[in-house]
């Protein structure tokens, strides 16, 4: 499971770089505005990929929810940052599914789950990977 959980992580994060690819490709077609929209829900996207690894790995390595907490707490604060810069529906609504499969994890370790399903929060954050796709 956890060999499927790092390939998860590889295609978000290859799926990250490409969307910044595409997004700076598309500079040449499109206004500056959009462009920098596109860029900036890239690296927070990009920010988020970063803090479920971090999670996955806190919950791989250590039984010390402390640890976990920060990184929902992190994820939350991009999501609090993407949501600000966009109006697009789409993203709303993959930033909305995330945030909720974070909440859910972070009820389930309050509840005194060791070990939390982190599957919906990667299945989120890929998603949000692909509508901050240009």
């Amino acid at each position: 499971m956890a060999a499927s959980r790092h390939r998860s992580l590889r295609r978000t994060a290859t799926a990250v770089a490409t969307a910044a690819a595409i997004a700076l490709t598309a500079g040449l077609t499109t206004g500056c505005d959009a462009v920098d929209k596109a860029l900036d829900c890239v690296r927070t996207a990009d920010g988020i990929a970063d803090s479920v690894t971090e999670l996955q790995q806190a919950v791989e390595n250590t039984s010390d929810p402390t640890q976990w907490e920060e990184s929902l707490d992190s994820i939350d604060k991009n999501l609090d940052n993407i949501g600000d810069q966009t109006d697009n529906a789409d993203v709303n609504k993959a930033v909305d599914d995330l945030g909720k499969a974070v909440d859910n994890v972070r009820t389930s370790v309050e509840n005194g789950d060791k070990t939390p399903d982190l599957s919906p929060v990667t299945d989120a954050a890929g998603e949000l990977t692909k509508v901050c796709t240009p």
